[in-house]
């Protein structure tokens, strides 16, 4: 079955590297992790935009590096060197499928970035490699901060530029590393489980 084939295809991008990250000497994702982080920031900026359609976004964020299954990764390094034929690519993956046309038209939507969704979803992708290289500075590569500051100028929406630059701001690790506590010396104070409350009789 065709639509089964796709989905093994699809796995192929978990074992898909990023190459960026052979240049920068820290960090490593495949594209199925780069993906799903994409989408869910898309989903997350599309919220904030009244007139946006949320579904689009995340469509397009989920799908917009499925060719790389068939061509790999190739970053800004390799780009200068190697042209990959994505389109021939998107094609061949799509074809046979009773969905194929849907997926490739908003892949195609991405690539054009003329819509709201499509601008949308591309600073998406930006912002996703903004939080990555925003832990390997805060891990202690120096040189990440040369490449978030030309991530920054990719980003063209007001809600994307804010949130990066509300990540630079940020701590990587304050989501669960909450230093104003004293948990990190004493533990809980309680480690009992708790009870189910009694039904007065």
């Amino acid at each position: 079955m065709r639509a089964i084939e796709f989905l093994f295809e699809a796995g192929m991008l978990k074992r898909t590297p990023r190459t960026g990250y052979q240049f920068l000497g820290t960090g490593k994702e495949s594209v199925a992790d780069h993906s799903f982080r994409t989408a869910v920031t898309g989903y997350v900026l599309a919220s904030l935009e009244p007139d946006a359609d949320r579904a689009r976004v995340v469509m397009m964020c989920l799908f917009h590096d499925l060719p790389e299954a068939r061509t790999g990764d190739h970053n800004y390094v390799n780009k200068r060197y190697v042209a990959s034929d994505e389109q021939r690519a998107l094609l061949d993956q799509v074809q046979g499928l009773p969905f194929g046309a849907h997926i490739s038209e908003v892949v195609e939507e991405f690539n054009a970035t003329q819509t709201l969704e499509a601008r949308i979803a591309k600073d998406a992708d930006q912002i996703d490699l903004i939080l990555e290289l925003k832990e390997q500075l805060d891990l202690g590569n120096a040189r990440a901060q040369e490449w978030l500051s030309f991530a920054m100028k990719r980003l063209t929406t007001q809600n994307g530029k804010q949130m990066a630059q509300g990540i630079l701001d940020a701590e990587s690790d304050a989501w669960w590393f909450d230093k104003k506590t004293d948990w990190w010396i004493n533990g809980p104070e309680d480690r009992k489980p708790l009870k189910a409350p009694v039904p007065e009789k």
